[in-house]
């Protein structure tokens, strides 16, 4: 589900040039509901330091979101075979959000 500014009701609330920006945007991703919006330029800061935390069902689908939040963004570890998960990377999106995706290998193996 996705809503610009220009498509909320009250238009006297839209911005002037913000009539395309996001004002609501929600996905699921994994099983895990996601919201997002675009922010005024005067009020946005881009998370550096924290990561937002993934996991996913299967290797398959780590594999998946992986390329999806890949694409035009910064990889810090690439997908790969770790001593805890089957599929683990850590990377920035392309709008500056850094995730942890993995898919965890089942504990004692």
């Amino acid at each position: 589900m996705m809503m610009r500014h220009g498509e909320q009701p009250d238009q006297r609330n839209v911005l002037r040039g913000w009539e395309r920006a996001i004002l609501h945007a929600r996905m699921d991703l994994g099983g895990t509901e996601l919201l997002g919006a675009d922010i005024p330029p005067d009020r946005f800061q881009p998370i550096r330091s924290a990561y937002l935390s993934l996991t996913l069902d299967s290797d398959q689908e780590a594999d998946r979101v992986y390329a999806l939040l890949a694409d035009g963004g910064q990889i810090f570890m690439a997908m790969q075979d770790t001593f805890f998960a089957s599929r683990f990377a850590m990377l920035r999106d392309r709008f500056g959000t850094s995730w942890l995706l993995l898919h965890p290998k089942p504990q004692g193996a």
